[in-house]
Parts: structure tokens; C-alpha cells; sequence
């Protein structure tokens, strides 16, 4: 898994408030070259829409995004959910995840955090929110102590910056919003969702 969401580079965090929309918005990224995305938790439901989307791509990365109880994760992993993204670091959630076998990345801003990441031998965690923390040179000076921790750099990440946070090693993959923005899903421009994945490939491809 982390080497598929490495290969990948991006992860679209996706908000469906509309269920049925959910397998059109995942063939709209995959028509881009994406490959996974996380359907995040703010949005009712939002186990479904996983369900659905892995009903009709079984193949495709799908996770499960701002995690915040063991009985959210619980219906992201039942619903296929092959990782687990919380926004802060929530031991029993981290427990659980790894109890069942599924990848969970938590949220970790701080030296105290990613050690506890650490114990529980975890090596990726999330960043958030990237731009406000202190963006990549933030995660640069995390990174030297932290040698074999990984980030997932998530909030503010534009195709501006995009290149910027690339070119980290340290950094596994980027979630970003940007070619999944909320108003694009809800007016079904499926087109433009496909032409802003492209150009976030385009751009991670020099570095993968």
C-alpha cells in the first residue's frame, strides 16, 4: 500500500454529499490518470459512497478520510476502505486500524506525536494543515530527525505548490482538494475533474 500511494502522489480528498455521484466522480479521476482517492467522513454516508465506488472499480485505492471515532473507522474498513486517515492522532482508532490489518495514517504535527506513530510502528503519517503548520519547510526540519517517517502533506496543496511539495523526499504523497473541489462534484463537471488530475500527474510524474 505505501508504495501504491507513493507511485500515486496525490491522494484527492473527497467530500460526496450526494451518494450517487460517487461512481462518476471516481471514473472522472481514474479518466485523469488517478488512481485512489479518500472519501472523507465530513459527509454523511460517506461509507457508502466507498462502497459503491469499490463495487464498480474493486481495483481502484480507495481510504477513508477524517476519521474521528473507532465506529467511523469501523465503517469505513466494513465498507472496503483499504486505509484509514484521521486528522489527529487517536490511539484507539490507530489500535483498531491496525488490529484489523488496515493501513491508518494520523494526523501528527509535532515530535511527540510522530513518536507515538513510531510505537505503534507506524512510518506514514499526515501532515495537517500542511500550509498553516509551516508548509514544507516545516515537515524538512520533521523529516531529519525522523528519518524513515513518511508525510502526507494535506491542506493548502494546490497544483501551484504541488511541485514544491514533490520534490521532498520525506513527502509519500500529497491529499489536496484542488481537483475535487466540492462546488466541481456538486455541478458535475466531470471534464474539469479529469483535466485537474491530469495536470497534478503530469507534474508528479518527474518526480515518480
Amino acid at each position: 500500500m505505501k508504495n501504491e500511494l507513493r507511485e500515486s502522489g496525490v491522494i484527492p480528498v473527497v467530500k460526496i454529499s450526494e451518494i450517487e455521484k460517487a461512481e462518476r466522480l471516481a471514473e472522472s479521476l481514474q479518466k485523469g490518470g488517478i488512481n485512489c482517492a479518500e472519501i472523507t467522513f465530513r459527509a454523511e454516508r460517506a461509507e457508502i459512497a466507498i462502497s459503491k465506488i469499490l463495487n464498480r472499480f474493486p481495483k481502484m485505492i480507495v481510504g477513508a478520510g477524517t476519521v474521528l471515532s473507532v465506529s467511523g473507522a469501523k465503517k469505513a474498513i466494513e465498507a472496503g476502505a483499504r486505509f484509514i486517515v484521521s486528522p489527529g492522532f487517536d490511539e484507539e482508532i490507530v489500535q483498531y486500524s491496525l488490529e484489523k490489518g488496515v493501513l491508518v495514517i494520523p494526523g501528527c504535527i509535532t515530535p511527540t506525536e510522530i513518536q507515538k506513530a513510531i510505537k505503534y510502528g507506524l512510518d506514514i503519517v499526515k501532515f495537517f494543515p500542511a500550509e498553516q503548520f509551516g508548509g514544507l519547510k516545516s515537515i524538512k526540519a520533521l523529516a531529519a530527525p525522523f528519518p524513515n517517517v513518511s508525510f502526507v502533506p494535506t491542506g493548502g496543496i494546490t497544483l501551484d505548490n504541488l511541485k514544491e511539495y514533490m520534490s521532498e523526499q520525506s513527502v509519500l504523497a500529497v491529499g489536496g482538494t484542488f481537483m475535487v473541489r466540492e462546488e466541481l462534484i456538486q455541478t458535475s463537471q466531470w471534464d474539469r475533474i479529469s483535466q485537474l488530475s491530469e495536470k497534478s500527474v503530469e507534474i508528479i510524474k518527474k518526480f515518480r
